[in-house]
């Protein structure tokens, strides 16, 4: 007995389209541009920051700050302002469309994470879930 296809298909050339740009997996604002910028002075072999995520904290993940001095095969580089960023191959999916921020107060100075994609998060805002 011969199998009926469900449907056809046709497959015609098309003139090429010009890509869209798309957005960048991640925005720093000129806070976080300033302070990436006295982080790499202070160390002039590296070549821009890396973010990764890893297992820790009571929400399951956090991110990772280490300076990076090449960028890895499968990295996600991000260009804003004269610095670089890299992204772990395994931060990528879950740092999508965050915007970094660097924050200034009388006890603290960090790297804040403003990530759209986060379910929820601990306590002390150093872990996430999604």
């Amino acid at each position: 007995m011969a199998t009926r296809a469900a449907a056809t298909a046709t497959v015609r050339a098309v003139k090429r389209r010009s890509l869209i740009p798309t957005r960048a997996a991640l925005t720093l604002t000129p806070n976080a541009v300033t302070r990436v910028r006295q982080l790499l002075v202070e160390q002039p072999a590296a070549l821009g920051l890396r973010i990764g995520v890893r297992q820790r904290g009571c929400n399951g993940l956090s991110y990772t700050l280490d300076y990076a001095e090449k960028k890895e095969k499968f990295d996600e580089e991000v260009f804003q302002d004269g610095i670089k960023i890299f992204i772990d191959k395994k931060a990528q999916l879950s740092i999508l469309g965050t915007e970094m921020d660097f924050q200034e107060s009388k006890l603290a100075s960090e790297f804040v994470f403003n990530n759209p994609n986060i379910s929820g998060t601990c306590g002390c805002g150093e872990s996430f879930s999604l």
